[in-house]
């Protein structure tokens, strides 16, 4: 989907209607064509309209649909509740992760375990809602992460990027927690490249292999600006570089019996380092993935557009988000829930001077420029049994073992944690979407 192009679109008049209290945006000059072509189907009239959906409906993947590489017999059967006669969706649905992958990867995946046609644009990871940063995909970015980290990067539109690889062979002397390193570099002739392009913003979507380089290497980037060549004169004057960090998630679980460090660590080693070294805090451009708004907006915005590929012409009015972690994706959607109705609420007071609405943090806030108008006026999170959430083991843990793990600029809010329905796997849950 281009954004340049849809911003254009986007200047078309908007009617504002309001329904039963609700407002909803439409598109006086837009397409009433499927994007992907004619609809198989004519949905002008109102009776064809009566039978489409006007929601949607977002999937965790690990511990909703699958484990590992295997998908949940309840996750096959939920799936197929979703399908019509000929295989396809009648539902828009999407795939919403804070896993790094590649979209057309994760969709392949999905289309051999579902059987049924998967679109990548339907694969959310942590960093896709980074495509709406546009002021920064022309910058020369720094990707930190792990496999196709520059590929990924490129797939959300960033197409100058380099890696903590580059800056280390660019600059040889930086990298002296590695050793290795320093004996290379004293028993040679190095000498740093100065037609290295400065870097200009950093993209983290995940952790790296190298911790202590990487966190020796992007300190001396803050530092100084993207050039590592000269100290500052002053750490007070230090203009720090735009980073942008995807997927927050301090642990995760895997097959070890404790669970293991996620990139959410990873950055609270940097953001540690920074502050002491600095006496100030790290700034972030913006927080990305779950349970950031950020991501949910992008969601029911790429929900908005497979519902027109489909031919539904009825706006999108509640999104259900199925997941299986309380603190990640519960919150989120609770997060989100919060923000539509703050939302709402901002356009009916909009010529009011009694606004309640309260304005998201900085790094967590949402460029509405590229996005389809919103329609959603309400977001429903299922919990599920079959993953991290273990009902039988809820009433187990002490308080005192309750340990707030989420990022520091997310507050602590424990009512956020609680789901609209408990459902014991996803199959359940379709059900009660679909009851």
């Amino acid at each position: 989907f281009d954004f340049k192009t849809y911003k254009k679109i986007k200047m078309r008049p908007v009617v504002i209607s309001y329904l039963n209290d609700d407002v909803f945006l439409s598109d006086t000059g837009s397409d009433s064509s499927s994007i992907n072509g004619d609809s198989s189907e004519d949905f002008s009239s109102d009776e064809g309209q009566d039978h489409q959906p006007d929601f949607g409906i977002l999937f965790d993947v690990d511990g909703v649909l699958a484990r590992g590489a295997t998908p949940l017999d309840p996750a096959v059967r939920a799936i197929n509740k979703l399908k019509d006669a000929q295989g396809n969706l009648s539902v828009p649905i999407a795939f919403v992760t804070n896993s790094c992958n590649r979209s057309r990867d994760k969709a392949a995946l999905l289309e051999q375990w579902f059987k049924t046609p998967i679109s990548p644009d339907a694969c959310i990871h942590a960093p896709t809602p980074a495509k709406l940063l546009t002021k920064y995909h022309n910058k020369h970015v720094l990707v930190i992460g792990q496999d196709h980290r520059q590929e990924i990067a490129e797939e959300i539109g960033f197409v100058n990027t380099c890696t903590i690889e580059d800056v280390r062979h660019a600059y040889p002397f930086l990298d002296m927690v590695d050793h290795a390193n320093r004996r290379r570099v004293s028993s040679g002739n190095f000498t740093d490249n100065l037609s290295f392009d400065p870097v200009e913003a950093i993209l983290m979507i995940g952790e790296p292999k190298r911790w202590e380089s990487s966190l020796q290497l992007l300190i001396d980037l803050l530092m100084t600006e993207g050039k590592p060549t000269k100290a500052p004169k002053s750490i007070s004057t230090i203009k720090q570089l735009p980073i942008i960090a995807c997927n927050m998630d301090l642990v995760f679980m895997a097959e070890a019996c404790m669970p293991r460090f996620g990139h959410g660590a990873f950055l609270v080693c940097l953001e540690a380092l920074y502050k002491k070294i600095t006496g100030k805090d790290l700034e972030y451009e913006a927080l990305i993935g779950k349970p950031c708004e950020i991501t949910y907006r992008y969601a029911e915005h790429t929900i908005a557009e497979l519902a027109k590929r489909m031919g539904i012409k009825k706006h999108i009015k509640k999104l259900y988000f199925v997941g299986d972690n309380p603190n990640v994706d519960i919150v989120g959607c609770n997060l989100y829930e919060r923000y539509l109705k703050d939302s709402w609420n901002k356009r009916r007071e909009r010529n009011r001077n009694n606004s309640t609405s309260r304005p998201l943090p900085r790094s967590r806030s949402i460029p509405e420029e590229c996005l389809i108008e919103q329609t959603v006026t309400a977001m429903e999170s299922l919990l599920v049994g079959t993953g991290v959430y273990n009902p039988d083991k809820e009433h187990e843990t002490s308080s005192g073992d309750s340990v707030y793990h989420g990022h520091r600029d997310i507050a602590h809010e424990p009512e956020l944690t609680k789901p609209t329905k408990y459902v014991a796997d996803v199959d359940q849950g379709m059900g009660y979407i679909l009851e």
